[in-house]
């Protein structure tokens, strides 16, 4: 063994290591594989997903039966192609007539389309994946929600009966198998904001202004909230409210309450749109807040992918700990910097490298990045205690010397801010 360390060189060391520790493996993802299948068969990707769900046993199927034939089942789940928003650019009052607009809450989740149909529950994430069996609270809408039903929505964390961060909503995401203390603890619901398909109909080319008035009414049947708020209180559903201003100096009011009601901004939907097909520019539209930042210490860094594979553009950055003067590391970001920048950088780090550890390089503090992201919660999975939603590098502060740098106590204060 010693034998073999000495003539590899450090990424085959590593790998060798790996090997012969029984760490070492190789994972495919379902959504390549099906889109591999896909290329292969030219079967639909999303008819592929659904046939391939479901405890199947490849000792008494065959290939033919689960993949191969046409079966009219496979298409009950198909989800429609999703709607995609743009960010505002520029003024949000040179969108126009404020009056025109409807809009509501960017939620914090997991974009999700929920298909009743022959009453079957099928949950698609925006990624085109189905995770039907990830959210075993939303089986209850076969019984309330008619047949022939497509909901747009977002999955969100309910736990103790409010609106939950992103953070506990990743204890629930590509676990296996939901436990019942898990289900208990972090609990979800569907923040529905739109209808696509009633009663077996495709209403997608209905304006967002009719479309929701249906949605309203389908609401408003399941929901008794007078005789019924018991119930009402445990039915994994809310809808997403709708709002109208008179002004554009409102909505931006609105806009500054977005942390305050755990969303990321505010949506604008034009009220006379359809539901689109992909990234449209014209009637959806994103506000997002400001992001949070803070200005961090560069402390590990990794080669990059793709084009950027043989440069030093994955990073670890750290913030004082000032009860012992040390830096903890607290976020990685590999986005921010121009071509130029990260060249720069990367000269940089193959100079002051303290140490390897396989593909890693720890380097010297020295240089200070302010990071960016959207939000932040505690979490007992980090060593820092914090974890950070989207973190990526603002700039580079070479203005700045580490002892400049922010402390944890900075960023817990965020928090509550």
């Amino acid at each position: 063994m010693l034998e073999n360390w000495k003539v590899l060189n450090y990424y085959e060391r590593f790998v060798f290591t790996k090997l012969i520790t029984g760490g070492f493996r190789i994972g495919v993802s379902q959504k390549l594989m099906t889109k591999a299948l896909s290329k292969a068969t030219g079967i639909d990707e999303d008819i592929l997903a659904y046939k391939l769900m479901g405890n199947w046993n490849p000792e008494t199927i065959s290939f033919k039966d689960l993949v191969l034939e046409e079966k009219a089942s496979d298409f009950l789940s198909k989800p429609y192609p999703f709607y995609l928003a743009y960010a505002i650019e520029g003024e949000v009052a040179s969108l126009g007539n404020v009056l025109d607009w409807s809009v509501e809450h960017k939620w914090d989740g997991i974009r999700s389309q929920v298909i009743i149909r022959d009453h079957k529950l099928f949950v698609w994430s925006r990624g085109e994946e189905l995770v039907t069996d990830k959210y075993p609270e939303f089986y209850s809408f076969v019984d309330q929600i008619p047949d022939g039903t497509v909901l747009d929505g977002e999955i969100l964390p309910f736990p103790n009966g409010s609106i939950g961060t992103f953070n506990d909503l990743q204890t629930r995401i590509g676990r296996k198998n939901v436990s019942k203390a898990l289900l208990a603890k972090t609990p979800v619901i569907l923040k529905v904001y739109d209808m696509l398909e009633w009663k077996g109909k495709d209403i997608r080319n209905m304006p967002f202004s009719e479309r929701r008035e249906l949605l309203e009414c389908m609401y408003e049947n399941i929901y008794d909230y007078k005789s019924n708020q018991e119930y009402t209180d445990l039915f994994p559903l809310q809808l997403s409210e709708k709002m109208t201003f008179n002004s554009w100096e409102d909505v931006t009011k609105e806009r500054s309450r977005s942390r305050e009601m755990k969303s990321e901004g505010l949506m604008l939907k034009r009220k006379d749109s359809p539901y689109r097909v992909g990234r449209k520019k014209g009637d959806w539209w994103k506000w997002k807040v400001d992001p949070l930042t803070i200005d961090a210490v560069l402390t590990y860094a990794m080669r990059g992918h793709g084009r950027r594979s043989n440069l030093f553009t994955d990073y670890t950055f750290a913030l004082w700990n000032r009860e012992n003067n040390e830096l903890v590391t607290f976020a990685k970001a590999y986005s921010g910097l121009t071509d130029a920048e990260f060249r720069k950088v990367d000269a940089w780090i193959k100079k002051n490298t303290l140490e390897r550890f396989g593909p890693v390089r720890s380097v010297t503090p020295a240089l200070v990045f302010e990071i960016a992201f959207e939000g932040i919660a505690l979490s007992k999975r980090h060593k820092s205690g914090i974890a950070t939603r989207f973190p990526r590098i603002l700039r580079w502060r070479q203005d700045k010397k580490i002892e400049e740098a922010n402390t944890l106590e900075d960023l817990k204060a965020m928090i509550t801010s």
